[in-house]
């Protein structure tokens, strides 16, 4: 019995200390070391898209700040009278209206207040007539007499 315990000794002693325990045992220590390179790699990713994400969040939040200042101004009567006078030409009442052209010099500006009906030299039909022919008023306004006694005529003779 002493014999088989010492046979078992030394068959263990020689797998052991045989070359196929030591690939066995780097082929595990292998695999323990590519599992972990492995999850490290994915804490790693995973690190880097809740960086990102933030930062998205961050840009995102400034953009709704930048957007909470802008409904603000556009909601804000400076914004309304700025409109007012870039895009429909008004004025407030009493004030005068300077344009001035790119080279800088000051030039009077048209005025653009209403035109008296009394003075208009056109009479509704010929006003129609401009209206439909997509002819402006303001070119019409420039007509010599001529034209205008011959299409005032034509229109007469129409209506």
């Amino acid at each position: 019995m002493a014999q088989k315990n010492i046979q078992k000794h030394s068959s263990m002693r020689r797998f052991f200390s045989s070359r196929l325990f030591l690939i066995l045992l780097f082929l595990a220590a292998f695999l323990v070391a590519l599992s972990y390179a492995r999850a490290y790699y994915q804490d790693y990713a995973i690190r880097q898209e809740i960086k990102q994400l933030e930062q998205e969040v961050q840009q995102l939040q400034h953009k709704k700040l930048e957007s909470f200042e802008l409904l603000k101004y556009v909601t804000s009567n400076e914004y309304v009278e700025e409109q007012g006078r870039v895009e429909f030409n008004l004025k407030k009442p009493g004030e005068h209206v300077i344009a001035l052209p790119n080279d800088g010099s000051p030039v009077q500006a048209q005025n653009t207040d209403i035109i008296d009906e009394s003075s208009d030299p056109l009479n509704n039909p010929v006003k129609w007539w401009y209206y439909i022919m997509h002819i402006s008023y303001s070119s019409s306004l420039s007509l010599r007499a001529e034209e205008y006694l011959i299409l005032d005529t034509y229109l007469s003779i129409i209506y």
